[in-house]
């Protein structure tokens, strides 16, 4: 079985501090790039998160604080890593819901301007668990009959991944063979930014998905309370969080180029009227 690509894709796995978006960092990353024709490049690296890591998840990943004391931080790993991905889809086991967003805040944090818009985002898990409802050692297991040795190792968890992933289009008649429609099915809901603050409604606009100002659109509120943005940006959200509002109010504030069907129906109607 060979994935379907019209273009690379990043499969990769995060080994962190602990499970906070915003405030935990990296300790430990794997990539693997698979190409349209087939080919693949792999690179692993421990990162030295520049915090401390906590026993609770040393416990988990086995990487430990001595372990990353002499390794790069990951400002001086990321054009590195930004060169391997800035091309490429991504996809991982819960990437969409943790690696991805995570991933975003680390490269923002150090200056690199990461976006999604160009790109999709396939999440094995989420197809994993639409189908099969298990973990990842089990979905190795049931997909490829194996037993995933090394788990929690990043390397180990990103191989096992990509191998789950194509056996999940062999096995599925219904599960197209292609990166858009393994994103679409991989995802559990439009969302603006990756920590699920801001959503898209029916219409395709953006709205909040928290606090008071829940179920209504970004443009709306920030109308009505320009000062909201400020706190946003002031609070303890997430980089890409922050990125996202600043664009709906960049584009706000853009004039427009064209005119609607409506605008142009009242410019006619009032330039008759004036003659």
């Amino acid at each position: 079985m060979k994935l379907n690509l019209t273009k690379p894709i990043v499969f990769f796995d995060l080994e962190t501090t602990g499970i906070n978006i915003a405030k935990d960092r990296v300790v430990e990353i794997s990539i693997l790039k698979v190409f349209p024709n087939g080919n693949k490049e792999s690179k692993t690296w421990l990162v030295n998160p520049e915090i401390e890591i906590p026993i609770e998840a040393s416990e988990i990943h086995g990487i430990t604080n001595e372990k990353v004391v002499t390794e790069p931080t990951f400002k001086e790993l990321a054009p590195q890593i930004n060169e391997l991905i800035k091309d490429a889809d991504l996809a991982g086991f819960n990437s969409n819901r943790f690696d991805i967003p995570l991933l975003a805040e680390e490269l923002l944090r150090a200056g690199i301007d990461f976006d999604m818009s160009n790109r999709k985002a396939v999440d094995v898990q989420t197809i994993f668990h639409k189908k099969e409802q298990r973990t990842l050692s089990a979905g190795y297991q049931f997909y490829c009959g194996k037993e995933l040795v090394g788990a929690h190792g990043a390397e180990a968890d990103t191989n096992a991944t990509y191998e789950i992933l194509l056996a999940q289009v062999e096995k599925y008649d219904d599960l197209e063979n292609s990166v858009e429609a393994l994103s679409d099915f991989s995802t559990h809901g439009k969302r603006a930014d990756f920590a699920g603050f801001i959503l898209f409604n029916d219409e395709n606009q953006e709205i909040f998905s928290f606090g008071k100002y829940k179920g209504r659109t970004v443009e709306e509120v920030l109308k009505e309370n320009p000062g909201y943005n400020a706190w946003i940006q002031n609070a303890d959200f997430p980089l890409y969080t922050k990125k996202v509002l600043r664009e709906i109010k960049e584009r706000m504030s853009t004039p427009k180029n064209t005119m609607t069907d409506a605008e142009k129906l009242q410019a006619l109607q009032q330039k008759f009227n004036l003659r």
